[in-house]
């Protein structure tokens, strides 16, 4: 079926009121895949109407009819998951395995939220005073703006948009400028089961900022979920400050990797791979800084070097490539720059370290002798480079581990029982112990200090665009 493009407002696809288009690339090769509405200020406004005229109505839904549609959505994307992660490949680069993964983890969420929609909880009792009944509803909150990143646009899509639309929200989605097909196609598919017209909106505004912050200040608007850098998270906090707009925020990460003295070697590689090279390493859960006991290190470094090294880069369309392309040439290059700052700074490339003639491909790299507190070390690498840092006191690499203003991460191999104390120790709202993944629907999603505020996922994702409503009754 033909890419979607457009601007879905109130149940209608249509383009800008412009008629202005700005063009989607395919970064393995650098061709235009489609040309994609822009979302002048009128149409974001338009949006906004939609969506408030729309709340009422669609708060007013029973939980099963919210249930029913989402869990629709999710057959219909398991039927066409190939294609839903054919898009993906063509506008993000990942590779083919990375693209079907998220596929498979983004149609979940709409059947956890089909799940927790009849289970919206609520609460009664006695005042300990015995004068009066303490009931607590949970409502929603109202029109919710959803703003996802290009690194996983359909997982973050579905899972800002299956919670709010079980807890009775109306919705603007908001897909980065280099991958809105795929939350266009997810916005399709909501359409195709029936949810009705207005409760889900998508625009793509340019100028975004400007745009954006407009939204935002319309009264309407009572709640944003944004995904994305921490930069633009506090710009965007200051917007929501103008009108006490309640935001949940998954921000920037800096994960580390702790592997402690006594580790398994096998369940470590095979753990650190994973942590490091799902999504090609643009993930904000990627392992970025690597420290690992001096006991371990050379066996470590030999081991994830013949790993890395035997990764086949290419198109992810051809499914024998293990490694796709970056989302765009600006971002390839700053891997780069961070791989030569590296260099610069004293540290050695073991293999890749090489950028593509053409498309925006970058080699799986190692790099060691990396200095805690360097370039690569202090910034989200967001691609295929894995940085060794070397240590002796396991207290040290905590501490250096918890050195950052990040905390969304963190991961550590080691025997059970110290990898546990030493999570226990970590300044991190999720750690992975001995395995390289741990996102899932059923679990609490975000992270502490400035990668973010709230949850996603697990029963406390639907809490997000619920508020509480306090009846006292007499006893």
């Amino acid at each position: 079926m033909p890419y979607i493009a457009d601007l879905f407002i109130d149940g209608v696809w249509r383009a800008g009121g412009d008629n202005t288009r700005f063009p989607v690339i395919d970064p393995s090769d650098g061709s235009t895949i489609a040309d994609f509405a822009i979302a002048t200020e009128s149409d974001c406004m338009a949006a906004v109407d939609a969506a408030a005229a729309a709340q009422l109505s669609w708060a007013a839904t029973s939980p099963r009819e919210r249930s029913e549609l989402l869990r629709s959505a999710y057959d219909i994307l398991t039927d066409e998951v190939d294609y839903f992660a054919e898009i993906m490949v063509r506008e993000n680069g990942k590779s083919w395995s990375d693209a079907l993964g998220e596929a498979n983890y983004a149609k979940e969420f709409f059947r956890w939220f089909a799940e927790e929609a009849v289970r919206i909880p609520g609460e009664y009792r006695l005042s300990p005073a015995g004068d009066k009944r303490i009931l607590v509803d949970r409502q929603p909150i109202g029109v919710s703006l959803l703003i996802t990143p290009w690194n996983f646009p359909a997982a973050m899509a579905t899972r800002k948009l299956a919670p709010a639309l079980a807890a009775g929200c109306t919705t603007l989605l908001k897909p980065a400028r280099e991958t809105p097909l795929t939350a266009a196609y997810v916005v399709e598919v909501l359409r195709r089961v029936g949810v009705p017209n207005g409760v889900v909106n998508l625009v793509t505004p340019v100028p975004t900022g400007p745009l954006v912050a407009k939204i935002i200040a319309r009264p309407e608007v009572r709640k944003l979920s944004f995904t994305g850098s921490t930069e633009v998270g506090r710009d965007l906090l200051r917007e929501c400050a103008e009108s006490v707009v309640s935001a949940s925020m998954e921000l920037g990460g800096n994960a580390p990797v702790i592997v402690l003295p006594g580790a398994d070697m096998d369940a470590t590689i095979e753990g650190s791979m994973l942590a490091k090279m799902r999504n090609g390493g643009s993930a904000c859960t990627a392992a970025n800084r690597f420290y690992v006991h001096s006991s371990l290190h050379d066996n470590f470094v030999e081991r994830m070097s013949a790993e890395l090294s035997a990764m086949k880069v290419g198109p992810g369309l051809d499914r024998s490539n293990s490694l796709g392309a970056l989302v765009s040439v600006g971002e390839r290059d700053k891997v780069a720059a961070l791989v030569e700052s590296a260099v610069a700074d004293g540290a050695t490339i073991m293999t890749g370290g090489r950028k593509s003639d053409r498309g925006a491909f970058y080699d799986a790299t190692l790099v060691v002798g990396v200095r805690h507190g360097s370039q690569i070390n202090a910034n989200e690498i967001f691609g295929p480079v894995t940085a060794v840092v070397k240590y002796d006191d396991v207290d040290d690499a905590i501490r250096m581990a918890n050195d950052t203003i990040y905390g969304l991460m963190a991961y550590v191999f080691g025997e059970e029982r110290e990898a546990i104390a030493v999570a226990h120790c970590l300044e991190y709202g999720m750690v992975a112990v001995n395995r390289g993944v741990l996102s899932d629907p059923a679990a609490p999603f975000g992270g502490v200090k400035q990668s973010g505020l709230g949850r996603e996922g697990s029963s406390e994702g639907i809490l997000e665009f619920l508020e509480e409503k306090y009846i006292a009754l007499n006893s």
